[in-house]
């Protein structure tokens, strides 16, 4: 899930086969994506990532990524696990839609609105209701393969 929540806020301006090109790098950069390692990053760890030309070198995407993995365990304090949290906002089932085409798919939801801000009501940042809505498809909390996909019926809950 956190892997996913780093990702998805890279992308955000940019498209999508761009971070999945870099993914390793990004792996690699944030150490396999060990959210208690992240958030130890020290300002030394910091700059070394400014100089990565592997990843996205944006001071405040990495800055948030940092930021966001002390939220991401306050999350797990409070509530378990983040997995608890965030899916709870869906009862715990995928949403499935039955879009007959991608250009019918949205960029977010009225529930992509609510968990964006109940994020950054617990001090999250870089998570405006497309990234979320984007890392809700990514983690399987909606089923968005358009009526007409293979895999539409395969994932069905």
């Amino acid at each position: 899930m956190f892997e996913f929540l780093i990702l998805e806020t890279f992308q955000a301006g940019l498209s999508w086969i761009t971070i999945l090109k870099k993914r390793e790098n990004f792996r690699k950069a944030f150490d396999q994506f060990d959210y208690r390692k992240i958030a130890l990053y020290s300002e030394e760890k910091y700059e070394s990532l400014l100089q990565d030309a592997g990843i996205i070198r944006n001071k405040l995407k990495i800055k948030a990524a940092i930021h966001n993995a002390q939220k991401f365990i306050e999350i797990q304090e409070e509530y378990g696990s983040f997995c608890a949290y965030i899916w709870s906002f869906v009862d715990g089932k995928p949403l499935q839609n039955s879009w007959e085409s991608k250009a019918t798919v949205p960029a977010t939801t009225p529930l992509s609105d609510t968990v964006s801000k109940a994020l950054k009501a617990k001090g999250f940042k870089f998570v405006g209701s497309t990234v979320i809505y984007a890392h809700m498809q990514a983690t399987g909390m909606v089923n968005d393969h358009t009526t007409d996909c293979f895999r539409y019926l395969e994932v069905q809950s």
